[in-house]
């Protein structure tokens, strides 16, 4: 199964869940951990697992935002206590598996099985990091000292945390087997769901090719990495929640750093071409799944699909031409009896695009109600 077994690692990974299983059913028989000592724990949980999709993923990975040497540090040491190696390793491996997702070049690729990219994957030993990959990463001395020392840096920040909580709730078995140990494993298979789940359960309303998926539920054991396939399509886009009801707390993270002058020039994709992505992609959906409609007029339901997708495209253009031309004749200071003639166009235009849009979901759905039926 595996190119060449990767030992050290394998045997760590193995080793510690077995130990961490047996011995935590003993432990909760003679200890009773405080509400502190919870929160102590699901709060590292969420410092660590924040630097691993805001700081390795969306910052070291994807580059969807800026930030300061100091923030910088910040992630790298929460990411060291995160137990999923270097910064430059995580990164080197994340850019190769979206360059190359669902073939043999992917380092995780789910079509090679669920429990592979889970992770399984780690057991392999790894292809040597291609600076060509991570040139940008190579010049930061920050993410080289951490490379370089990351065996020193996980176990450094790991034994400070738990004597620091230890310490200050006065309960080191508490501290050494939840906010450490389990804290550790929970995490790696949080991390770990975005490899396997999030390629797995969901719908595909961005790429139906790719293998990624959109998922609410995963977003809640991810910090918000579950809408996958839209961040598949998008990788620069510091959001992967797009929409306000989506739990994303990586992005609320980032976000709220912003407001706080800690990052800038955050990347976020232009609205109207994210809604040209899901038009085109469900159109191409509604088109397959009417050519297994026979019972039904095929040909009237297709021009129909394409008639309204294409008008729809068509008005999203049209829309953002008119925004861009408001937005130059607001610079030049031109009379506001102009500007005031074009916000009602574009108003009107908006009005056009949600009534387009609200068919556009109504037909969707009629369609993707239909069932095939079998042939006799």
């Amino acid at each position: 199964m595996f190119k060449e077994f990767n030992w050290g690692p394998a045997l760590f990974l193995i080793i510690y869940q077995v130990l961490l299983l047996v011995s935590l059913p003993f432990y909760f028989t003679f200890n009773f951990p405080s509400i502190w000592m919870w929160a102590a724990t699901i709060t590292l949980l969420y410092l660590t697992g924040l630097s691993i999709t805001a700081g390795y993923h969306r910052y070291f990975s994807h580059r969807s935002y800026k930030t300061n040497p100091f923030m910088e540090t910040i992630l790298l040491f929460f990411g060291s206590m995160s137990v999923q190696g270097s910064a430059l390793r995580w990164s080197f491996e994340h850019r190769l598996h979206h360059a190359h997702v669902d073939t043999d070049e992917d380092p995780y690729s789910i079509k090679k099985g669920f429990w592979y990219a889970h992770f399984l994957w780690l057991m392999e030993k790894p292809a040597n990091i291609d600076p060509k990959i991570v040139p940008d990463l190579m010049k930061n001395p920050r993410i080289m000292f951490q490379d370089r020392y990351y065996g020193t840096c996980a176990i450094a920040s790991n034994v400070a945390v738990f004597l620091l909580v230890g310490w200050l709730l006065n309960d080191f078995w508490g501290a050494f087997f939840l906010a450490s140990w389990t804290r550790i494993f929970l995490l790696h298979h949080f991390t770990w769901f975005i490899n396997s789940l999030a390629h797995t359960w969901g719908d595909k309303p961005f790429c139906q090719e790719q293998s990624a998926v959109n998922n609410y539920v995963i977003s809640l054991l991810t910090f918000g990495e579950g809408y996958h396939n839209y961040h598949h399509v998008f990788a620069n886009d510091y959001r992967n929640g797009i929409r306000w009801y989506h739990f994303d707390p990586t992005k609320w993270l980032i976000w709220t750093l912003s407001k706080l002058g800690l990052v800038h020039h955050l990347k976020q994709m232009d609205p109207s071409v994210i809604a040209k992505r899901m038009v085109m992609e469900r159109k191409n959906l509604l088109l397959d799944r009417i050519h297994q409609l026979w019972y039904v007029k095929s040909e009237e339901l297709a021009d129909k699909v394409n008639e309204i997708s294409e008008r729809i495209v068509a008005e999203l253009a049209r829309f953002n031409q008119l925004k861009e031309h408001y937005r130059k004749l607001q610079r030049e200071q031109v009379e506001p009896s102009t500007l005031d003639n074009l916000k009602s166009e574009i108003s009107r235009m908006k009005k056009n695009l949600k009534a387009d849009w609200k068919l556009w979901v109504e037909l969707s759905r009629n369609i993707m109600r239909l069932k095939p039926l079998p042939t006799l």
